[in-house]
């Protein structure tokens, strides 16, 4: 097969590490961006060493010079690698507050904290990589978004904003540059079992005195399915998504199932 050479942010842990394994499994050369480049370096040279191909890209996308020293190191690899042509934006935060609380425990505008993060850094990184794209006919571009893209959530409201937009987004792209060979899709998973949910557990069971096995149950109970979803069912997604997915679709699960939407 032709060798693919994809781009995954938020790539060291959680659903993006199981993300980047899952496509090195199909050949690909894959790029492991984060903000914590030794993380990155880890999980590259674990699969280095098992005979696949990463290479490890500090990376904050919330950060605009980050994100241009990136680029300059992204054309870089083109020449060792190729170019990139699939890029999962995976990268994301999640903060939960009340909804007239407008700041976050630092200070910052907490809508303006998500929007960077999960909004702005997604799009700014397809300006990038979007014209080689275009220029060369082929590309796929997905958005790990979720189901707070989909429906709305209480107290967390910036978060849902944020996931509404990358959604629109998304889905806007994909009429517009699809007919030119450029697919754009998104994942939309209900709570996952990743780090980002042992954050909210762990806010649950300092909050409440409930136990972290409450908490988890909770968490579970509130997906449609009845489970977590798991970040290895994500990967899978992404991957089959990524190889023959259609343009535009937007892929929900919720601990049992997938659901398609278009």
């Amino acid at each position: 097969m032709t060798q693919h050479v994809a781009l995954v942010t938020g790539g060291s842990r959680g659903i993006g590490a199981a993300i980047v394994e899952e496509l090195v499994t199909v050949g690909a050369a894959v790029i492991v961006a984060a903000r914590g480049l030794q993380d990155c370096e880890r999980l590259c040279a674990q699969i280095e060493e098992a005979g696949g191909s990463a290479r490890p890209l500090a990376l904050d996308v919330a950060d605009r010079s980050s994100l241009r020293a990136a680029r300059v190191r992204i054309e870089q690899l083109a020449g060792e690698l190729g170019p990139v042509d699939w890029l999962v934006n995976n990268a994301g935060i999640a903060i939960s507050a009340p909804l007239l609380r407008g700041t976050t425990d630092s200070g910052e505008d907490l809508y303006e904290r998500h929007l960077a993060v999960n909004f702005h850094g997604p799009r700014l990184l397809v300006e990038a990589l979007l014209p080689g794209m275009l220029e060369r006919g082929a590309g796929r571009i997905l958005a790990i978004a979720s189901s707070a893209g989909l429906v709305g959530y209480p107290y967390v409201s910036a978060y849902c904003a944020s996931k509404h937009a990358l959604l629109g987004f998304t889905r806007a792209a994909a009429l517009e540059v699809g007919p030119k060979g450029v697919a754009f899709g998104a994942i939309c998973p209900h709570y996952v079992d990743s780090p980002m949910l042992a954050a909210s557990i762990a806010n649950v069971v300092a909050k409440t005195g409930k136990s972290e096995a409450e908490a988890r149950a909770f968490f579970a109970s509130q997906n449609p399915g009845g489970a977590l979803v798991q970040p290895s069912e994500v990967a899978g997604v992404a991957r089959q998504w990524l190889e023959s997915g259609p343009n535009g679709a937007v892929i929900e699960l919720d601990g049992a199932r997938q659901h398609l939407r278009q």
